[in-house]
């Protein structure tokens, strides 16, 4: 052996197997982002990757290349367009007092 160590870039398409899986990692997102929505774009992003972006485009009635860009992290959808991603994705956003 060399000593190399051989790394690979982390992907979390990987990881997003069930339903459970994405909405623990929509969570996390939600608890990490902050205000940041370009990161919560890119989260529900990763989940539609996972399931598959042709079914979420014919479920919102939104154009595949839009939903990339929108929810690219480097787009700015708008709230109706995170709303339908959500629902077509199978989540609600529900209020909650922050702890």
């Amino acid at each position: 052996m060399d000593g190399k160590i051989k790394t690979r870039r982390w992907d979390i398409q990987e990881h997003l197997k069930t339903e459970e899986d994405m909405r623990r990692f929509l969570e996390a997102c939600f608890e990490e982002a902050g205000d940041d929505p370009a990161f919560l774009a890119k989260a529900f992003g990763e989940i539609a990757r996972a399931r598959g972006m042709t079914a979420l485009a014919r479920e919102t009635g939104l154009h595949r290349d839009t939903l990339y860009k929108a929810l690219s992290g480097g787009g700015n959808p708008s709230f109706g367009t995170v709303v339908k991603v959500a629902r077509a994705l199978g989540f609600k956003m529900i209020p909650q007092p922050i702890a």
